[in-house]
């Protein structure tokens, strides 16, 4: 073969991997690359245990309830000791499991105390090419080029009192990395410019909804969701108190809807023209702490509340769990198993039942099939329709609460000590 054809041949296997690199399925943020909780996989597993249709196994250290992000050949995972005093990230090869690169980011002097059921490193990192933003609340933010493993930059300056941990995890919006700092004493929105971490906007939630409550009642734990409406972007927020929608390129305030209440850690959703916020918990007095799952139109402006609510529900809505929707059809399962289906278009109940289960993990829909993680490690895998419908149960040992990654027909899965890759 001469020097020219053999050039050739070289680079026309470079330009093939190149368009196969940029063509293959990532998860980029909690939730999925739209935060939608939706896969493209086909053929995503659906049965599996610790001894078959595991492809991979890998310890990580620390304990950290975030979820992994894959872009490219990278796994990437946030963790942190236990009683918090270093914060790190975890490089992992998806091909073979090996871990290729621990970042140290945070040594924090003095830690806050947190909830026994959260950790130190509970908000999911968010990934592009070439670089991803980890956060952990208020002891800091960093970018990280994941071809040097550099750190770009770092913020340790955006500061509030948690009380029970950080948990919002960051999102990418255009040149932006958006930021939740919602603590006892703090509530506010912040948008990084993210290739230099400096601050675009900040927008500080409306103190009239806050300074009458209790401390207990300010904090929150939510993740935005962006929505097109009228041909314009909103960033979909739901706080303690109040969802508000916001110019994500401003901060810039579009409607708000009040339900009070106690922080919110369940994500938006948006399917036909809808948003779908949750409430957070509600403590009516003399009765059972609830969470509301609330339909609002997003085509208002100021105070929506009574005008932009066509339904509400309060039965079994989970706080922590964010649901999925499937062809008009909400699935939602309550930290202590109850596991409902909704019409999205009235809130009506299509079935329920109960699983004999505890659930953290967010809903997840691939190839079909809708998949349940809980805490006590197993996968419930079901099919979507009129009725309950079991297609499997995946027990592995160890505890589930990150929200798994669903990509190329694989689950990248995380428990309490390891990162596990199933597929075929």
């Amino acid at each position: 073969m001469n020097r020219k054809l053999s050039t050739l041949l070289f680079l026309a296997i470079c330009v093939t991997s190149g368009l196969l690199a940029q063509g293959q399925e990532n998860w980029t943020h909690l939730r999925g690359s739209k935060l939608d909780g939706h896969s493209l996989s086909k053929n995503a597993p659906v049965s599996w245990s610790e001894n078959s249709a595991i492809l991979w196994k890998t310890e990580i250290r620390g304990v950290a309830w975030s979820s992994p992000v894959v872009f490219g050949g990278q796994v990437w995972t946030s963790s942190a000791t236990q009683n918090g005093e270093e914060m790190f990230v975890v490089c992992t090869d998806y091909d073979s499991g090996k871990i290729l690169k621990e970042v140290s980011l945070f040594k924090p002097a003095e830690v806050q105390h947190i909830h026994p059921t959260n950790s130190y490193a509970t908000p999911t990192p968010c990934i592009e090419e070439d670089f991803v933003y980890v956060h952990f609340g208020t002891y800091g933010t960093a970018c990280i080029n994941t071809q040097t493993f550099k750190i770009v930059w770092t913020r340790t300056d955006l500061n509030c009192e948690h009380m029970q941990g950080a948990a919002s995890s960051p999102i990418i919006y255009k040149n932006l990395l958006i930021l939740h700092i919602e603590g006892t004493d703090v509530q506010y929105l912040i948008a990084l410019d993210k290739f230099s971490g400096k601050t675009v906007w900040k927008t500080t939630r409306p103190w009239e909804f806050y300074k009458d409550v209790e401390p207990v009642y300010r904090k929150a734990y939510c993740t935005p969701i962006v929505v097109e409406v009228n041909g314009k972007d909103q960033l979909i927020s739901n706080g303690a108190q109040l969802c508000i929608a916001y110019e994500p390129e401003t901060g810039k305030e579009i409607w708000q809807v009040f339900y009070g209440g106690d922080s919110t850690v369940s994500m938006p959703l948006s399917y036909a023209g809808m948003v779908f916020v949750n409430s957070g918990w509600m403590f009516p007095e003399g009765g059972t702490f609830y969470a509301r799952l609330l339909a609002v139109d997003p085509s208002g402006t100021g105070d929506v509340t009574k005008t932009h609510v066509p339904w509400e529900t309060g039965v079994d809505v989970p706080q922590i769990s964010t649901p999925v929707i499937v062809d008009s059809l909400i699935y939602m399962v309550h930290e202590r198993g109850d596991l409902t289906c909704l019409n999205a278009k009235n809130g009506a109940v299509i079935w329920k039942t109960k699983l004999k289960d505890q659930f953290n993990a967010s809903v997840l829909y691939a190839s079909g099939n809708i998949y349940l993680f809980s805490v006590k490690g197993k996968t419930y895998v079901i099919k979507p329709g009129l009725s309950f419908q079991l297609l499997a149960e995946n027990p592995l040992d160890g505890m589930i609460k990150a929200t798994p990654a669903i990509v190329r027909d694989n689950i990248i899965l995380r428990t309490d000590k390891f990162l596990y890759r199933i597929g075929k």
